[in-house]
C-alpha cells in the first residue's frame, strides 16, 4: 500500500514543498519542511497533526523552499525532535547557514501565536486576548539551530540506508533509502524508497543541465554520464512524484553558456553608465553559482586589456555568507568535476615553491579576490550612501548581490529602497516569484507584473556581442514596502502572553514528554527524555494508563479556563511539582500513582557504547570555576573542557553586535598583511558597525509599518532558476517508465498542462493506461503497486514445514498449500502456491501484516464466503497427498534478490580469488571468467576456457557465489 498527500506546493503559486508519504504497515514518511516568505503558522497546522505518526523525515534541497520550517517544528512541536531526519552533508550545513540567515534578518520568523490558542487559555482577560495581535514565540538562538541541525543524520549518494524509526513509530520492515544527485543545489537529493513491493521516487526541483557548480542529475548516469537510458536504480519505478514547476518554460537557446554571457552583457550596459545592480539571490544554494561565475568574469575582464568591469565594485551581502563560502569551500567533491579539476589545479600551483617571479596567483574557486562579503546592515547603508554622494559615483558602478529573492526580508530590501529612485540604477531577477498569498504579493513578485507588462516602456541597448539587451522602465510607480518590527508587549497583553506561557510550560512539565521544543523546561527532564529510546513502549500498561488521564485531566481544565493546575490535576507529580508536600496518599491507586515521580536519567549510547558526559572528567580547577560564582559571564565559553560552538566569536567580541578581531576597523589579520579577513585592503566599510539593538528582547509582538517608495529603476530578468524545462521533463518522464505518475510542486496551469501530455506520451502498461495524478493540497491519492493483497492464516502443520531462505534481510519461503474457509454451511477449499515475503521472519498469520503476490502467481478467491464474510479468517493448510502431484507443476521455480557486482568481487576476493573491474562495468575474474550486469538486470557469465588450476574451477565457483546471493525459490 501506498498513498500519498501534499501538504504543501501543489496546484498552488507557491514554492514551499511538503509532501507526506504512507506506506504498507503505517509507516509514514514526511519529504521536506518549507516555508515561504510569509512565515505563515497556519500553513503547518495540518503537519502539526500528523506529527505523533511520522515515522521519519527526509530533506532535499537546502532552500527555504524546502527546510525553513524545520527549526520552527524542533522549537514548538512536542515530540519532533525525536523523529530521526536524513539529508546529505550540503544540505545539513547550509541549511544551517540559511536558517540562522532567516531568523537574524527578520523577526517575522519567529511567527505568531494562534489567536484560537490565546482565547483558549485567557481567563480574566477575554476581551484583550480577542484584542491581541500577532504575540511572537521566542526565537530560537543560534546554539539552537545548530543542535537542532546536528540531529539530522548525513548520508552520501548512491548508498542503500535502512533508516531507524522514530519510538511512536511502527516497524519499518525493510524500508530502505537512497540518495541521488539531483542538480539544482549543493547535495540536492532524488530519493529512492523502497518498501516491500513498492519502488518509489521522489525528485522534485531537479536539473538535468549541468551548470558551473553544480552536476546534473543522476537520471542518465550524473556528471558525465552521457547515456541514452535511465540508470537502473531509477528506471520503472512503482510510482514516480515529481515536480511540475517550470513545465511551461522552453529550453533557452544557447544553454547554459548563452544565460551567463546575458547576465554579463546586462550588467555592463548598467555599469558602463555608473549604475548599481542589484540581484536578490538566495542565502545558501543558488547563490553559489552566481558568486562563483561573476568572480570568474571579473578575472577574466581584469586579465584582458579592453575590460570594462575592472572599476567595478562587486559585492555580496548577507547576515551569514562567510559561512556559506565557508561551507562551499570543503565541500567541492559535491560539485562539478570542472570544480574538482580546478581545485587541483590550485592546489597543484601551491605545491610550487613560491612559482615563478612572474607569475599571478590565483585563488582556488570560492576564494573571492573580487566578491566581497558585506555581513551587516550598516554596510549595505554606507555603500548605499556612497553611492548617492557627489558626481564622482558615476565614475564607477557597483553590483550587489543580496538576500532574499522575494525581498521580503535580509538585505535585498534595504538596498531596493536606497536604489529604486534613480533610473540608472537595475534590478536583475533571477527567478520567476511566485505568490504566496493571493492578496499581498512579494515586492519580487511585484516587480516580475511590472517587468510582464512592459507598461512603461521597454530600454533596448546593444550588447558588446551584437544582441540586444532588453530592460523594463519601472516608470515612477509607487511601490509599497512592509517592514516589520518587535515591539514589547504591556499593560494586559503582556499578562495574557504570560498565563499562555506558564499553561505550556505547565502541560509540557506534566506530560514529561521531554521533547527539544519545551518552553524553557526543567534541565534535567529534557535531558532525560531526550536520552529517551525506543524502549518507551517496554513502559506498563497501568503508567502509560496513568500518564493518560493525568494529561487528559490537565487539557480538561485547561479548556475551562483554568490555568493553574490544583493539586488533584498533578497527581503525584504534586510531590516534585509543590514545595513544602511530602506526603501523597497512594491507597487505591493504579500504575503510576503508585510510583516516587522521578525522572530516571537513561543511558544513552551511539555505536561506540556509553555516551560520554564532558562534566564527569572535568579537573579540580575546572571545578572551582564551575562552582564559584558566576560573575564574569562573558568567559564561560572559555573555560577549560568546554568547546567552542559554531559562529562563537573571540573573547574581545562580547557586545550583541561585535564581531571578531579579524573583522575590526583596523583590518589587519594576524599575519600584518594588511588586509581585512575576505583578503581586501580596509576602507571605510569596515569600520561602519551596526548600532545598537533597540528591538526589544522580551514578550514582543509583530508590527508592520508600511511605506511608499517611488520606483524609477529598471527592471531585467535572466532565467538563473537552475530548473528542469519542458523538454527535460518530455524526455526523461518517458524514459524512466513509471507505473504510477504524481505531479505536485506547481501552479494549477502547468500542472494539468503536463499530465495531459505525459498521459499521452506514457501510453498504455499492457492492457491499462498509465495513472497520472495531480492531487491538490491535503488531497489524498492511492498509487499503491497493482497487486492482489489478501490476509490468511497460516496451519500449524504447514507452519512446521516452512524453510525460510535469507536473503538482503529479507525472508522468503515458497509455500503450497490448500486454501480453506469456513463458512455456515460447510468448507470451501482452494489451492494455491505463492511466494511469502516476510521481512521480520514472523510466521504467525494472525498479526496484521499483507503478504503480497505477483500478478502471476496470484489466485482468484471465487468462494462466496471470502468475499462477503469480513469476520472469517481463510486457512492456509497443507495439501493432501492426492494432490501434491498436481500442485508441484503449478508454479515454476524462480530466483529473487538482486545481484551487485561489487558485492561479488569482495565475495570472490574473499574466497582467495582475483576479482577486478575492468571496461564499462564488467567483473573479471582470475582472468578467466568475466561477469555483466545488463540494463534489465540479468546477470551474464562468460569463460573463456581455461584448464582448470588445482582442484577449483572458477566458472563453477563463480556460479555458486552469485546462487549464493540469491534465493532459488523452487516450484513445490
Amino acid at each position: 500500500m501506498f498513498t500519498f498527500c501534499p501538504l504543501q506546493g501543489a496546484l498552488s503559486e507557491s514554492t514551499a514543498s511538503q509532501s507526506l508519504l504512507e506506506l504498507d504497515g503505517g509507516v509514514k514518511v514526511l519529504i521536506d519542511l518549507g516555508w515561504d516568505e510569509t512565515f505563515d503558522v497556519g500553513k503547518l497546522e495540518e503537519l502539526e497533526k500528523q506529527v505523533p505518526t511520522l515515522s521519519l523525515i527526509l530533506l532535499t534541497h537546502a532552500t527555504a523552499s524546502h527546510l525553513a520550517a524545520y527549526v520552527h517544528c524542533c522549537k514548538n512541536f512536542p515530540l519532533f525532535t525525536r523523529i530521526p531526519a536524513y539529508a546529505t552533508r550540503p544540505v545539513i550545513d547550509l541549511g544551517r547557514s540559511l536558517t540562522q540567515d532567516v531568523y537574524s534578518s527578520t523577526p517575522a520568523a519567529s511567527t505568531t501565536i494562534r489567536q484560537s490558542s490565546l482565547s483558549e487559555i485567557a481567563y480574566a482577560y477575554t476581551q484583550t486576548a480577542a484584542t491581541a495581535q500577532n504575540l511572537l514565540l521566542q526565537s530560537p538562538t543560534p546554539d539552537e539551530i545548530a543542535r537542532y541541525f546536528s540531529l539530522i543524520q548525513p548520508l552520501k549518494y548512491s548508498q542503500p540506508h535502512q533508516p531507524l524509526p522514530s519510538p511512536f513509530s511502527p516497524p519499518l520492515n525493510g524500508l530502505t533509502i537512497t540518495a541521488y544527485n539531483s542538480g539544482h543545489t549543493l547535495g540536492g537529493t532524488i530519493w529512492h524508497i523502497q518498501h516491500g513491493l513498492e519502488s518509489i521516487v521522489y525528485a522534485v526541483d531537479w536539473n538535468q543541465a549541468r551548470e558551473n557548480v553544480f552536476a546534473g542529475a543522476a537520471w542518465l548516469g550524473g556528471a558525465g554520464g552521457g547515456g541514452a537510458e535511465v540508470i537502473e536504480q531509477l528506471r520503472k519505478p512503482t510510482a514516480l512524484i515529481c515536480s511540475s514547476r517550470g513545465a511551461q518554460k522552453s529550453a533557452q537557446a544557447g544553454g547554459r553558456l548563452k544565460r551567463d554571457e546575458q547576465m554579463l552583457e546586462m550588467i555592463k550596459t548598467c555599469v558602463t553608465k555608473g549604475g548599481t545592480v542589484l540581484i536578490p539571490v538566495d542565502s545558501s544554494a543558488r547563490v553559489l553559482e552566481l558568486s562563483y561565475l561573476l568572480e570568474h568574469a571579473w578575472r577574466a575582464d581584469v586579465a584582458s586589456e579592453s575590460g570594462v568591469l575592472k572599476s567595478t565594485k562587486l559585492y555580496l551581502a548577507g547576515r551569514n555568507m562567510s559561512s556559506t563560502m565557508r561551507y562551499a569551500r570543503s565541500m567541492l567533491e559535491w560539485m562539478d568535476d570542472n570544480i574538482v579539476q580546478e581545485f587541483e589545479a590550485f592546489a597543484e600551483g601551491q605545491r610550487r615553491v613560491n612559482g615563478t617571479a612572474n607569475e599571478k596567483k590565483e585563488g582556488g574557486p570560492f576564494d573571492f579576490k573580487y566578491l566581497r562579503l558585506l555581513e551587516r546592515k550598516a554596510q549595505i547603508a554606507k555603500l548605499l550612501s556612497q553611492a548617492s554622494i557627489g558626481g564622482n559615483s558615476a565614475a564607477e558602478g557597483r553590483v550587489i548581490l543580496a538576500s532574499d529573492t522575494s525581498i521580503e526580508w535580509g538585505f535585498s530590501k534595504d538596498a531596493l529602497k536606497g536604489l529604486a529612485v534613480d533610473s540608472n540604477n537595475l534590478v536583475i531577477l533571477t527567478d520567476r516569484p511566485t505568490m504566496a498569498t493571493d492578496d499581498t504579493p512579494s515586492i519580487a513578485r511585484t516587480l516580475w507584473e511590472w517587468w510582464k507588462e512592459r507598461k512603461d516602456g521597454v530600454s533596448v541597448e546593444q550588447g558588446s556581442n551584437g544582441d540586444n539587451i532588453e530592460t523594463v522602465n519601472a516608470g515612477g510607480r509607487e511601490l509599497e514596502v512592509r517592514e516589520p518590527s518587535r515591539q514589547a508587549l504591556e499593560g494586559d497583553e503582556l499578562a495574557v502572553y504570560q498565563q499562555w506561557l506558564a499553561t505550556q510550560r505547565q502541560l509540557q512539565a506534566t506530560q514529561q514528554t521531554g521533547a527539544a521544543g519545551s518552553l524553557e523546561g526543567p534541565a534535567d527532564v529534557v535531558d532525560d527524555a531526550s536520552s529517551e529510546s525506543s524502549s518507551d513502549s517496554e513502559d506498563e500498561d497501568g503508567q502509560q494508563q496513568g500518564k493518560a488521564l493525568t494529561v487528559s485531566a490537565t487539557m480538561g481544565q485547561a479548556s475551562r479556563k483554568n490555568v493553574i493546575l490544583k493539586d488533584e490535576d498533578l497527581g503525584i507529580n504534586v510531590l516534585i511539582k509543590r514545595k513544602g508536600i511530602y506526603d501523597f496518599d497512594s491507597r487505591g491507586k493504579k500504575g503510576r500513582e503508585r510510583c516516587f515521580p522521578v525522572a530516571i536519567r537513561r543511558k544513552r549510547n551511539d555505536d561506540f557504547g556509553e555516551l560520554i558526559r564532558p562534566e564527569d572528567y572535568l579537573r579540580a580547577e575546572e571545578k572551582d570555576e564551575d562552582n564559584a560564582d558566576s560573575g564574569n559571564v562573558a568567559t564561560e565559553d572559555e573555560k577549560l573542557g568546554k568547546k567552542r560552538k559554531w559562529d562563537d566569536v573571540a573573547k574581545s567580541s562580547t557586545g550583541p553586535n561585535k564581531r571578531g578581531q579579524a573583522s575590526k576597523g583596523s583590518g589587519e589579520d594576524a599575519d600584518g598583511t594588511g588586509l581585512n579577513e575576505n583578503g581586501f585592503i580596509p576602507d571605510d566599510l569596515d569600520e561602519v558597525e551596526d548600532a545598537e539593538s533597540e528591538e526589544p528582547t522580551g514578550p514582543s509582538k509583530l508590527v508592520y509599518t508600511t511605506t511608499k517608495i517611488q520606483a524609477n529603476m529598471r527592471i531585467g530578468f535572466v532565467d538563473f532558476s537552475g530548473l528542469h524545462d519542458r523538454r527535460s521533463l518530455d524526455m526523461l518522464i518517458p524514459l524512466i517508465q513509471p507505473r504510477k505518475l504524481i505531479l505536485v510542486g506547481g501552479n494549477h496551469e502547468e500542472t494539468t498542462a503536463l499530465a495531459e501530455d505525459c498521459r499521452a506520451a506514457l501510453g498504455m502498461d499492457g492492457d491499462k493506461a498509465i495513472d497520472v495524478f495531480t492531487p491538490g493540497i491535503g488531497v489524498w491519492v492511492d498509487a499503491s503497486v497493482d497487486t492482489n493483497a489478501w490476509v490468511v492464516k497460516l496451519a500449524d502443520p504447514l507452519v512446521k514445514k516452512l524453510k525460510w531462505q535469507n536473503v538482503r534481510g529479507l525472508s522468503i519461503v515458497t509455500i503450497s498449500g490448500q486454501l480453506l474457509a469456513a463458512t455456515k454451511e460447510g468448507t470451501e477449499a482452494t489451492t494455491s502456491t505463492s511466494t511469502a515475503n516476510d521481512p521480520g521472519n514472523e510466521q504467525d498469520g494472525g498479526t496484521n501484516k499483507r503478504q503480497k503476490t505477483e500478478p502471476s502467481t496470484a489466485v482468484a478467491l471465487t468462494s462466496h464466503a471470502l468475499t462477503t464474510s469480513k469476520s472469517i479468517m481463510p486457512v492456509l493448510d497443507i495439501i493432501p497427498s492426492n494432490l501434491v502431484s498436481a500442485a508441484r507443476t503449478t508454479a515454476q521455480p524462480l530466483h529473487v534478490g538482486d545481484l551487485r557486482l561489487a558485492d561479488l568481487r569482495r565475495a570472490m576476493q574473499g574466497s582467495g580469488h582475483g576479482a577486478e573491474f575492468r571496461g564499462e562495468g564488467i567483473l573479471v575474474i582470475d582472468g578467466s571468467v568475466s561477469v555483466r550486469k545488463t540494463a534489465e538486470g540479468r546477470i551474464e557469465v562468460e569463460s573463456v576456457g581455461l584448464p582448470v588450476v588445482g582442484r577449483r574451477n572458477t566458472l563453477y565457483e563463480v556460479k555458486k557465489a552469485i546462487y549464493d546471493n540469491l534465493a532459488v525459490v523452487a516450484g513445490a
